[in-house]
């Protein structure tokens, strides 16, 4: 059922005339005739009846009246929604993000709510691999996770940040003499990393195998202040980005640039070919915003 033709008789009811209904819809009096008679046809009964210049609801006419005014008054609201939604005044946004890049996107997610304080932002917090599955499966619009991702995965990536990894030691004195530390080294100590969740743990895995070197894993662990816990309490050596040393305690704690290519570079991920949300968009422009030279413009 063509929704015009049923604003155009509740019109017609309303006004107890086509001329006049015609006027205040801004179309001619034969398209009303002629719509009318469609939903005639089309609901297979009369709706209408004229008593020389009265009109009169049949008993089919009176129910799709009062019918037709509430399927309007719906029809209206949802246009007021979506008209909304297109103007993020209201929606949602579901992201994804691993539980250690929390503190780096805090200034994107702060100037996101004051710009669409409307938008309810869902934040998931899982490891990288976990939030790109998420993703493809679409439980989450879009996520922050580390790069790069597996390229035969169907997903957009977006560049955001490069940060150094560092190895976390004990303030000690064999360590307080180095200024870093080679990837190759760290197969002579016990080692803290990330588990298989985190897509820096596969990184670093895969480095230890170009060097032909089997890391000693004494504990993995998804929350990066447990690990610095155990490498304060001489466990073993960890591994993690240089902005997460960065808020640890400096007086028992030490940090060393690791020798190698592996970095953490952190981007947003969504599913390639699939709608995105204006929210979403909305978010990735906000991103780009707070790394202006990080971010390249999205192909359209």
């Amino acid at each position: 059922m063509d929704v015009r033709a049923l604003r155009y008789f509740t019109e017609v009811v309303r006004q107890q005339s086509f001329t006049r209904a015609a006027q205040k819809l801004y179309v001619t009096q034969p398209t009303i005739s002629k719509m009318l008679r469609q939903l005639e046809e089309e609901l297979g009964c009369t709706l209408l009846l004229r008593d020389g210049r009265k009109l009169h609801l049949t008993d089919s006419g009176q129910a799709v009246y009062q019918r037709g005014l509430a399927i309007l008054q719906e029809f209206h609201q949802l246009e007021v929604e979506i008209g909304d939604i297109n103007q993020l005044k209201t929606g949602e946004l579901r992201l994804g993000i691993p539980p250690m890049v929390g503190m780096q996107i805090a200034g994107s997610i702060s100037a996101f709510r004051r710009r669409y304080p409307g938008v309810e932002l869902k934040i998931a917090e899982f490891g990288g691999l976990t939030v790109q599955q998420a993703v493809l499966t679409g439980s989450l619009d879009i996520a922050l996770t580390a790069l790069p991702i597996d390229p035969d995965l169907p997903l957009n990536t977006l560049p955001l940040m490069h940060h150094p990894l560092c190895v976390l030691v004990p303030r000690q004195a064999d360590w307080l003499s180095r200024s870093r530390v080679a990837l190759s080294e760290l197969a002579a100590h016990p080692l803290l990393i990330f588990n298989e969740e985190f897509s820096l743990n596969r990184q670093l895995m895969k480095a230890f195998q170009r060097l032909g070197v089997t890391p000693n894993i004494a504990v993995r662990s998804g929350q990066w202040d447990f690990l610095a816990a155990m490498v304060q309490a001489e466990m073993g050596l960890a591994i993690l980005p240089e902005p997460i040393c960065q808020r640890l305690d400096k007086q028992s704690l030490l940090w060393l640039p690791l020798e190698s290519e592996l970095k953490w570079s952190l981007g947003l991920i969504w599913r390639e070919g699939n709608y995105l949300s204006r929210s979403a968009q909305a978010w990735i422009d906000c991103c780009r915003e707070h790394w202006p030279d990080r971010a390249p413009r999205l192909k359209v």
